[in-house]
């Protein structure tokens, strides 16, 4: 089982996936994938989600997908449960900390200050969600937060898109940035698989600008 560093490392852009039908999960994996974008977080946003991330690890063998929107502990093991690869949250508890530290399951806890970052450091973690990024201060507090925490990698999320990517992609405590502009739900929707293909292209050269 490869680290979460090393999940976040794979691809410049982790699409956060909202998914009402599990019959669109496989292809719109398939598109992803076909594009460059092999790291896949669909979120625990709909009734469907569990199911879609099963439809994937049995068709989508390439994909590496996990499971976003983790609030609890029960979240984190029902994740775990139907075979995800890793796990998102967008924020963290101490019981989520103390849970994920237990257990062999890489683990993306959400951060928005020092102080939560400091936790979660202190729990075991070096890789963070910043959430929501763009409110939390962006990049300019990512810059700020390197000083003093330069153990710690990052996967902003909330507020970036295609045009403000490569300015996060560029500093050097930033992996990968999550993002909602790969996968929109009007796209998915419209089952416009080879739009979301054509996205995931131009995600992919993010990580050479």
């Amino acid at each position: 089982m490869i680290s979460i560093r090393e999940i976040l490392k794979i691809s410049p852009v982790m699409p956060v996936i909202v998914l009402d039908h599990v019959a669109d999960a496989v292809p719109l994996a398939q598109a992803l994938v076909t594009g460059g974008i092999r790291v896949l977080e669909v979120t625990l946003r709909t009734p469907a989600a569990l199911d879609c991330v099963k439809a994937i690890r049995a068709a989508v063998p390439d994909a590496i997908v996990g499971v976003g929107t983790i609030g609890s502990v029960a979240d984190f093991n029902a994740a775990r449960a139907v075979g995800a690869l890793f796990g998102v949250s967008p924020g963290a508890t101490a019981a989520l900390l103390a849970h994920a530290a237990a257990c062999d399951f890489p683990y993306l806890p959400g951060v928005m200050t020092p102080s939560e970052a400091m936790q979660t450091l202190a729990a075991g973690f070096t890789a963070l969600k910043l959430f929501p990024a763009k409110q939390a201060g962006g990049i300019e507090m990512l810059k700020a937060i390197g000083g003093p925490f330069p153990q710690l990698l990052f996967c902003p999320t909330g507020g970036i898109d295609a045009e403000s990517a490569a300015h996060y992609l560029a500093l050097p405590n930033v992996a990968c940035v999550g993002g909602s502009w790969l996968a929109p739900a009007n796209l998915v929707a419209q089952k416009n698989w080879a739009e979301i293909t054509r996205r995931a292209e131009l995600a992919c050269q993010l990580a050479v600008i």
